[in-house]
């Protein structure tokens, strides 16, 4: 399976978020390409097996406008999109927290649950990836 990890991060949460994925991904045995939002030069989504998105919530609840523009770029919907983020629920309360990860799901209609992460994914809450990991995982391999 060819995976691609698409990602923003100001912080280094979503970065570290990633970086988890992308372990776990290619010890699953897949082959996994990092895209650095903002950075690194478009990507053909076309190309992938699975998409795996990162972002963090900005701004009241919004979706950075540099995740906006890469969606532009992939210039489609593919319907492989597992989302992922990072927020702060010190920073409007579970109301916003992590908002971006639900309007992404929402608007990829992913199948599988967005991955909510508070702050980073040190910690106990690196299982927490793991976890939501082999669910997606699992599902993907089941539908092929």
């Amino acid at each position: 399976m060819r995976c691609l990890i698409a990602y923003l991060s100001y912080s280094g949460n979503t970065k570290e978020a990633a970086e988890i994925i992308n372990d776990y991904l290619m010890a699953d045995g897949a082959i996994v390409d990092v895209h650095r939002i903002g950075i690194d030069p478009p990507v053909d989504a076309a190309a992938y097996d699975m998409i795996f998105l990162g972002t963090f919530t900005w701004d009241m609840g919004e979706t950075p406008d540099e995740v906006k523009d890469f969606i532009l770029e992939v210039g489609y919907k593919p319907d492989h999109m597992a989302i992922f983020g990072t927020g702060e629920t010190q920073f409007g309360g579970d109301d916003l927290f992590c908002l971006a990860v639900d309007k992404l799901v929402t608007f990829y209609g992913s199948r599988w649950p967005g991955l909510k992460i508070e702050q980073s994914p040190r910690g106990s809450q690196e299982q927490v990836v793991k976890n939501w990991l082999k669910g997606v995982l699992h599902d993907v391999k089941s539908l092929a």
